[in-house]
């Protein structure tokens, strides 16, 4: 794999902003309808260390998604879009990129 690439992967990651959607409404088993994250892993996130803390974070919260028979893809797109408006890559690479 090109150096390149994994340099720009794992600065994406380090920069990656806090997976909430700015939905925030808590419902199933306290876990936020938007993003499936409760209050104490939204507070956290930003303090969640480094960049591979942070992609097994949000692959976990993708793992809820699918889990809960929601579509991820959902989410995927709002925070693309939420990574756009903040002016920073999104780690999340569109499904087939070779990247």
């Amino acid at each position: 794999m090109d150096t390149k690439v994994t340099d720009a992967a794992d600065a994406a990651w380090t920069t990656a902003p806090s997976p909430c959607v700015d939905i925030c409404k808590y419902k199933r088993q306290g876990r936020c309808v938007g993003c499936s994250m409760t209050k104490a892993e939204k507070q956290a996130f930003p303090s969640s260390g480094g960049a591979e803390q942070k992609r097994e974070f949000i692959e976990t919260l993708i793992g809820r998604l699918q889990e809960s028979a929601r579509n991820p893809a959902f989410w995927i797109m709002s925070y693309r879009r939420k990574c756009e408006r903040e002016g920073v890559p999104c780690p999340i690479p569109v499904e087939g990129d070779d990247a």
